[in-house]
């Protein structure tokens, strides 16, 4: 069995490998976009929330409901506050998996660079037995001509 044949296991192996840290990554972001746009809503929302406080006021409002609007923005305000900080948490964990694949890929690379590398190496060693086989053929030729 040649070298680069020997390989093959280990780089199916590490190719595996960057395939599932490449899903893993596509997961992370998966979930970073939709908590992203969680927190994009949860803003909209407070912006609207607090357009319609400006309109009520406006119009005349009581001491109690401006109380409930305001005690409903704090809350949104650390809902806010709570989702940046798990879309903080989420562009980490993905960046920590795209790391962890770029890793894995430059791995997969190597492997097939020594591979590639092997495989021409035998490629050469063929060729040159070959040619050296020809030539030892013909020089019995050329010697059996003579004789």
């Amino acid at each position: 069995m040649k070298r680069a044949e020997r390989l093959e296991p280990v780089k199916k192996i590490v190719d595996e490998n960057e395939r599932r840290l490449a899903e893993k990554v596509a997961g992370a972001e998966r979930v970073l976009v939709s908590a992203e746009q969680k927190l994009q809503e949860l803003v909209l929302y407070r912006g609207d929330y607090t357009n319609g406080l400006i309109s009520r006021a406006g119009a005349g409002m009581g001491a109690r409901e401006l109380v409930d609007y305001q005690a409903f923005l704090v809350r949104l305000d650390a809902a806010i506050n709570q989702q940046s900080k798990v879309v903080h948490q989420l562009r980490n964990e993905r960046d920590a998996q795209r790391q962890l694949w770029m890793e894995a890929a430059q791995r997969a690379r190597s492997m097939r660079h020594v591979i590639e590398g092997w495989q021409l190496e035998e490629q050469r060693l063929m060729l040159r037995r070959e040619q050296r086989e020809t030539d030892e053929r013909a020089q019995r030729s050329r010697v059996a001509r003579h004789e």
